[in-house]
């Protein structure tokens, strides 16, 4: 009997070992994240689940030691919200501070350099762009400790057009792996209740054969 309550008490500590573990990495380390809407597509489809990286930026004031590097342009960021700092926002980092931004029909300039973007922006939406001005923007000079954001799907994005900069405190870090990519229901932001959530739990594991995107599977968002 005391084996059995020995090897039990084995099985524990390695559970609470792996859950400490893994539950440091994802706060201090690294982190998943999805995405929720269509607003980085094509470089980052809704349902792709990704690695960040929190510690790229040394933005962690709690493990100052480990190593860190700037922010660079064209870096993709998982950022707080500056609307609303509970939420998290994916986006490409187009300016730093110091940067002068601005956009004359569609057309991107940083420090009054045209901008070649066509490797990863898009326009899928002509009409809403001009119906809510998207084409023109700026110019505006990024302040000190902020930085300027664009999503890659351009009239699909709200992004530092509309909500300006974002400070240097909300940075969490960089995505560098999709994990899984998935072509069906994604769940939204709302918690939907414990009842709903499992159903689509079901339906998730139901089409996860069919419905994921393979090809995508640990592929570098670049």
């Amino acid at each position: 009997m005391s084996e059995r309550r020995s090897l039990w008490r084995e099985y524990l500590e390695a559970l609470l070992v792996a859950g400490l573990f893994l539950g440091f990495t994802n706060t201090f380390v690294l982190k998943t994240f999805f995405i929720p809407s269509g607003s980085m597509e094509d470089t980052l489809l809704i349902g792709d689940h990704l690695v960040v990286d929190r510690f790229i930026f040394g933005s962690s004031p709690k493990m100052p030691l480990l190593p860190a590097r700037e922010p660079r342009r064209g870096d993709i960021v998982v950022f707080r919200s500056p609307q609303n700092p509970e939420l998290d926002l994916v986006k490409r980092l187009i300016g730093l501070p110091g940067d002068k931004i601005e956009m004359r029909q569609k057309q991107l300039f940083v420090n009054d350099r045209q901008v070649d973007d066509h490797s990863f922006a898009v326009y899928k939406n002509p009409d809403l762009n001009r119906s809510y001005g998207r084409d023109n923007f700026g110019p505006i000079v990024v302040p000190p400790e902020e930085f300027f954001f664009l999503g890659d799907n351009r009239d699909m994005s709200l992004d530092s057009r509309f909500w300006g900069t974002a400070p240097r405190k909300y940075l969490k870090g960089r995505p560098f792996l999709i994990y899984w990519s998935f072509g069906g229901e994604t769940p939204n932001e709302n918690w939907p209740g414990y009842a709903a959530r499992a159903k689509q739990l079901a339906r998730t594991a139901m089409s996860f054969v069919t419905k994921t995107r393979w090809t995508r599977t640990f592929l570098i968002p670049r």
